[in-house]
């Protein structure tokens, strides 16, 4: 499994998330297999999203996609920031 980890700064995280929530058959058709959605407790308007992919081509070329979504105005419109997507290979995942 290979995860695209996302670190955004937004205005506000509810409007940021349904905006997210528009994506849902974006990410589906692109071959995201789950996600996880995190806020920094120290600044909420911190969010981290990992994306699970089956490989590292499949979240590489959703990363290339991602700078896409993130120069529409809608995105503009609730991002302050981000960094550069991060493909990272799992190496371990244990459910407890």
């Amino acid at each position: 499994m290979t995860t695209l980890h996302i670190d955004n700064t937004v205005h506000d995280y509810d409007s940021w998330k349904a905006a997210f929530d528009r994506y849902e058959a974006f990410r589906k058709e692109r071959g995201v297999r789950s996600y996880r959605i995190a806020r920094d407790a120290a600044d909420p308007r911190r969010v981290l999203v990992d994306l699970d992919f089956d490989d590292a081509g499949a979240a590489a070329e959703f990363g290339a996609a991602l700078r896409r979504i993130w120069a529409t105005p809608l995105s503009q419109q609730q991002l302050i920031s981000h960094r550069d997507p991060v493909v990272l290979d799992v190496v371990v995942h244990q459910t407890l």
